[in-house]
């Protein structure tokens, strides 16, 4: 198995870190020419998600990664990463707009406003997740295809689709690889 991770900006390199741990493989996708690789899933990490979408743009990589996702490859969005796959995000124009949900940028606040609060998500652990939540969104509702994991304060904050994973907080920046291991599984 081997894990891409969009290199572009944001907390990637936590993510690869996780992978490491667990003895997943993974790899950085910084440019065109990386996803000519083979890989097996895709993470898209936490950022922001105005300059991935713009980079995704720009490297050339926004209609191969688009086609990947929509092909079935699984995909692991975090914070911007949740945003940047969400087929509508209020006040602006989706990026990928694949996963049907409605997000609300920055509805936790400003950097200033971060927190983590522990959380027990039956399906990813039957121990308390540690939430970090860094200027995160949060989902707003979510379409008939997609299914909500974990809500905290009437909030929708993780979510999956059939291959699309994503999470308002940030996993990777904890001890706690449940997620990880929960998207391993999605791969597998």
């Amino acid at each position: 198995m081997r894990i891409g991770i969009l290199a572009l900006q944001g907390a990637f390199i936590e993510h690869k870190y996780a992978f490491d741990k667990l003895g997943v493989d993974s790899f950085e996708i910084r440019q065109k020419r990386d996803i000519e690789e083979h890989f097996d899933a895709l993470v898209i990490p936490g950022g922001e998600s105005t300059v991935i979408g713009k980079l995704l743009h720009k490297l050339e990589l926004f209609e191969p990664i688009k086609k990947m996702i929509e092909n079935g490859m699984p995909v692991f969005g975090t914070c911007a990463g949740l945003i940047v796959l969400a087929k509508n995000v209020i006040g602006e124009e989706p990026h990928l707009a694949l996963m049907d949900i409605t997000v609300k940028r920055n509805a936790y606040g400003k950097q200033i406003d971060s927190f983590s609060q522990d959380v027990i998500i039956p399906e990813v652990s039957k121990e308390p997740f540690p939430l970090v939540f860094i200027r995160a969104p949060w989902i707003e509702g979510v379409g008939d295809n997609a299914r909500v994991l974990c809500e905290l304060d009437g909030h929708i904050v993780a979510a999956r689709q059939d291959n699309i994973l994503v999470t308002s907080f940030h996993p990777e920046l904890t001890e706690n690889l449940s997620f990880h291991k929960y998207f391993i599984d999605m791969i597998s």
